[in-house]
């Protein structure tokens, strides 16, 4: 198997991404950190588990994980998918961190329900319970999107990632904050101090900074609005999603919002791409429409219709879309059957789409494209 640093350079090499000094020291810090969980998986082969966890002998120390952060666009995603893919370790998971603390809420719920039915001593705790689980899965943990905006992660993130660190797990990371900004302002932080002074004693924390915004830059050579809904127009939009996410491996992502999945079929880098009856053909609200918009910093919609009084709740849901977008400063790349003008002209309902031409059109502005985007972490400063 090649190494992630091969492949990134034969990437460059090719032209299929630009040369960037800032991901090319991440790709080495990834590269010496394969190198080093090899030998560190292999040690332990020879020595048997119990040594990772220092049962009948010395406890191994494993290597660093590590921490890359920086703004969006950066290309954190790609070099850590990259890393992930080629390291030569089995025991592996990669997943979106959203995705992998509501599995940590839904287990945690299901061991309390547990010791309400007697089935579990109300004296255990469930997070070593849970980390072991984990553990047993996988090793090396790859996280996308390390962000915390919600006293319930905050809270017990501490004491799983203590777990993951006494049971000899390494994690690497992708943030759009410095660990010292993470959950930034919100509630009890104090508590969440000793997280921060975690993270940064068990992994090394690498800035993936950039002299020139690829992502504006990126942005700025697109077409945002295209017409009419066919072939070429989806391709094109296809074309921009693979190069807003720099070859990033897509993945579906499931948004939980006040206990309902809003499901997205698939996602990288921070730019999300579907049909639009993906959004709104579906009975969503404005929380679940925000919860998109400031989750990406780009959506990508293909084939918004003709719309009017003969399918008025679903462009009743566009509209609330929009507003959630430009709410949150997100992008809008998209293809429709007429201009933003037409997609809209009579009937009850189109007075009040007027607001939303206004915003379609201002949107696919340099100005507004340049506006930095509203994620989630405008909620808490996290």
């Amino acid at each position: 198997m090649p190494s992630p640093q091969s492949v990134y350079n034969d990437l460059v090499s090719s032209g299929k991404i630009n040369a960037d000094p800032a991901q090319a020291r991440a790709m080495t810090l990834l590269s010496t950190l394969g190198d080093d969980l090899v030998a560190y998986d292999s040690q332990m082969g020879k020595q048997g588990w119990a040594a990772r966890l220092g049962i009948g002998g010395k406890k191994q120390k494993p290597p660093k994980g590590l921490y890359l952060w920086g703004g969006v666009g950066r290309g954190k995603s790609m070099i850590m998918d990259l890393f992930f893919d080629h390291v030569p370790i089995e025991s592996k998971q990669r997943v979106h961190f959203h995705a992998f603390m509501q599995e940590v809420h839904r287990r945690i719920h299901a061991f309390r329900e547990a010791q309400k039915a007697g089935k579990v001593s109300e004296k255990k705790d469930p997070v070593p319970a849970l980390a072991r689980v984990i553990h047993e899965r996988a090793w090396l943990l790859c996280f996308d999107e390390f962000h915390v905006t919600d006293i319930a992660d905050a809270m017990i993130l501490g004491r799983l990632f203590e777990a993951f660190f006494d049971l000899g797990m390494v994690i690497v990371t992708t943030s759009n904050r410095h660990p010292k900004d993470l959950y930034k302002d919100g509630l009890q932080r104090e508590r969440f101090l000793p997280f921060i002074d975690l993270i940064q004693e068990k992994m090394n924390v690498m800035e993936v900074s950039a002299v020139r915004d690829y992502r504006l830059e990126r942005l700025q050579g697109m077409e945002a609005y295209l017409m009419p809904n066919d072939d070429k127009a989806s391709a094109k939009l296809e074309q921009d999603f693979e190069s807003l996410t720099i070859g990033a491996q897509p993945r579906p992502m499931g948004l939980e919002v006040n206990g309902r999945v809003v499901e997205i079929p698939r996602s990288a880098e921070g730019v999300a791409i579907m049909e639009f009856l993906d959004m709104c053909g579906k009975p969503l609200g404005p929380g679940d429409y925000l919860a998109v918009a400031r989750r990406f910093h780009t959506v990508i919609l293909k084939g918004i219709p003709k719309l009017g009084p003969h399918n008025r709740d679903v462009a009743k849901r566009f509209v609330t879309l929009v507003d959630a977008l430009y709410e949150a400063k997100t992008n809008l790349i998209c293809s429709a059957a007429v201009a933003p003008h037409e997609l809209y002209t009579e009937g009850d309902g189109a007075f009040e789409f007027e607001r939303t031409v206004s915003r379609l059109m201002e949107m696919q502005s340099y100005d507004y494209i340049a506006l930095p985007h509203e994620d989630e972490g405008a909620r808490t400063g996290a």
